[in-house]
Parts: structure tokens; sequence; C-alpha cells
């Protein structure tokens, strides 16, 4: 006798990364009773997640991704409250950096958009930014500018709270089972098949982070992303790393930091950002060679100029190199929402390397939209349709992407 392995759901979130997480926790908060699965094949948060920087950065040039932002903001402080522990938010404010009349532009800017939400902000003197930073070289900055109520976290524990969160609220989060298929009706997505065998729904998600694209040629649709390596050290500890310093964006030099552990964490953007096709990354992360010398040559190619800032970089040792993938667009904005000429299918990806900070906005749109809802947030901007008809995985694509984040100096 065959068995029938199939089931039915409202919804299904194909990846259990923090989009995913997220999504579930405002679909069962916002609707009780109604079931949704996450599936995932490796462990939730195991990819991209875990391996973010995870500045999480309100005030932004790009005004549009704010208010995803402070959403992200207001859901921690409610998951705080529904699993009674800390997630233990480091808000130490951002420190802006200028050295050059254009970035003192920016900064002017960034300052007038702070105000704008009402954000706290304010200009400081060189003598109290070294004091509260003690590892940066002042001498060439211009001008300072410092957001106070900003913040970093862990990642995956953001991403987990997410996650118990909403399965407490009845969410059915799977590890362990691997979507092979989105199972189609014409142009309607009607579930997908799995590992574990076929669920069928009334939406479905793609939020896949760098294999996204893959799943979405199914429903031959040409998802506007692509995977680009985003990577960054960890210092030795050292007394210059006061553990409050503030998170310190250079973009003179295309470059951040923030305190870690009581050494440094800082990234860079390289002037050539590697990517690859989504159909050539294997299925689980860890087996991905990001740079075989764990982006040494990528670093020497700017510590010069790092040094400006940064002197001790010449003679710090080095404990960690993280690296993991953004899904980056030409544009550097998200790449996201109802999927064109599909009806029940949507995708949340594209996190243009801002992921950890806009996932609170990102959860909430996407449980609205999937509940037949409105989208409370503008997603103009992020619009899946407006580079036209592309191919996700061709070199001219994937070029393009990966010099948007070369080229990108701010949040």
């Amino acid at each position: 006798m065959l068995i029938d392995s199939s089931e039915k759901v409202d919804a299904i979130v194909i990846g259990g990364g923090i989009f995913g997480c997220a999504i579930a926790y405002y679909y069962t908060k916002n609707n009780p009773g109604k079931k949704i699965v996450v599936l995932e094949r490796n462990e939730i948060c195991h990819a991209a997640t875990s391996r973010a920087a995870a500045l999480v950065t309100r005030i932004r040039s790009k005004q549009h991704f704010i208010p995803l932002s402070l959403e992200t903001y207001r859901a921690v402080a409610e998951m705080e409250k529904q699993l009674n522990e800390s997630m233990d938010m480091k808000r130490v404010g951002v420190l802006h950096v200028a050295a050059s009349e254009s970035a003192v532009a920016d900064l002017d800017d960034m300052m007038r958009i702070a105000d704008s939400f009402n954000e706290p902000s304010e200009y400081l003197t060189h003598e109290t930014v070294k004091a509260k930073v003690p590892w940066l070289k002042t001498d060439e900055v211009l001008k300072f500018g410092f957001i106070p109520d900003e913040s970093y976290c862990d990642p995956y524990l953001l991403g987990t709270f997410f996650a118990r969160c909403a399965k407490m609220n009845g969410a059915d989060i799977r590890q362990g089972v691997e979507v092979n298929d989105l199972l189609m009706e014409g142009n309607t997505a009607i579930g997908v098949s799995t590992t574990a065998g076929n669920i069928y729904a009334n939406a479905v998600v793609i939020a896949a982070g760098a294999w996204s694209p893959v799943l979405a040629m199914q429903a031959g649709v040409g998802l506007p992303m692509a995977p680009v390596r985003s990577q960054y050290w960890i210092t030795e500890r050292n007394d210059i790393f006061p553990v409050d310093s503030p998170i310190v964006l250079l973009p003179d030099v295309q470059a951040y930091a923030r305190p870690e552990g009581g050494g440094l964490l800082f990234g860079i953007r390289e002037a050539k950002s590697f990517t690859t096709s989504p159909l050539d990354i294997p299925k689980d992360i860890s087996d991905f060679s990001f740079s075989p010398d764990r982006g040494v040559s990528d670093l020497s190619e700017v510590i010069d100029k790092l040094g400006c800032f940064f002197p001790a970089v010449y003679d710090i040792g080095l404990k960690y190199y993280i690296a993991g993938f953004s899904g980056y667009t030409p544009d550097n904005n998200l790449s996201m929402g109802i999927v064109p000429g599909i009806k029940n299918l949507f995708a949340a990806t594209g996190c243009a390397g801002a992921g950890i900070s806009v996932s609170g906005g990102v959860g909430l749109a996407f449980a609205e939209l999937i509940a037949g809802r409105p989208n409370p947030y503008d997603f103009a901007k992020f619009s899946i349709e407006r580079f036209g008809k592309i191919d996700p995985f061709s070199k001219v694509w994937l070029d393009k992407c990966a010099l948007a984040r070369s080229q990108k100096r701010s949040g």
C-alpha cells in the first residue's frame, strides 16, 4: 500500500535563516491558528546569519531601510519579554568618521536624517573620540558624527530568538529537511517537494539566501541578486579596544569596526569583491572555501589606507577570519516582494549586507503579505522587477552585483 506523504499547511518558508525565522515569528503572532512551516536543510541560522558582523544600525543613507530596522528593535524588546531573557544588544552607538569633503557632506546628510527620525545625534571633538576609541588615529579626520542609540548583536542569538518565539506561538520549524522542487500548477505555486514528502500551501516564501535564485528559476523567474562575499577579521584582545567603545564607520577607506570580546572586529570592502554562481555553492556552506589565504591578499591591498586610521593593524594579531555570502544587487537595495507573474510565491532575499538590521521589518512585511494583507512598508525600491529580465547565473550579472559591494561607502 502506498502511503500519502503529503500534507497541507497555510504557508511554507524555504530557509531557516534570520529572514525565515522572523517571518514565522510575525506570522504566528498575527495569525493565531494558522499553520506555517519553515524548512531548513541544515540547522537554523547556520549560513549567512551566523557569519554576519551584525551591525544593527537604524540610521542609514538609504532611508527606506530605516523603518525596517526600527521594527527589529521593537521585536527584540517584545521577544525579550516573551522569553524572559536578554538579547544582550550592545547599544554602544555608531561613530561616523569623515576624512574628506565628500564624506563630510555625507555625514551632515546622515545627521539630518537622524534628526528627521527623532534619533539623538551629535558631533564630537577629536579629544572626545580619542577617549572613546583609543585605537583610532584621528589626525586626518575632518569631522565626527555620533549616533548613540545604535547597536550590534550576536546574529545567531537574534535569529534563534525569532525561531524560539515563533515555535512558542505554534510555528513548525523543521531542520534537516531539504526542499527539492517548487510544486507548480500553471503559474501558481502550490507547495514544495521535500526529502520528507510533499507539502502544499496557499503561500510559499523563498528565503534561502544565496541559494534563492536556484529555487526561483524553477518557476521561470530570474531573481535579481547575487551571492557576494563579505569578510571580516577579529583581532587578539588588547587594552586599546574597550568593550564599550562604539561601532566605527570609515567611509573614506570603506571599512567598519566594532568591539568583539576585548578585541576588534573589522571589515573592508575590497576593490574586487568575490562572487560565484548560486549553482556552484554547496548545500552546506561550511564546505565552501571563501579564501584560501583567509583574506590576507585582500587585506594587504587596503592595509595602508586602513593603517592611516588604525595603525595597530600592522602589528596586532588576527585571531579569527569569518566570511559568508550576502545577497547583493547592482543598486545595493534589497531584492524582495511578491514574485512577478507567479501566484502565491514570494521572495525574501537580497539582504545587501543589512539582513540582520532589517530582519524585523522584513519578517513583518512578509507575514502580512502571505496572510493576504497589504505590506505595511513601501517596497518599491526593492521590486524584483526593477532590473527587467536578468540571468542570475551569468558572469555579467554576478560582476555587476560584486561591483556594487566594492563601491559601497555607507550602509
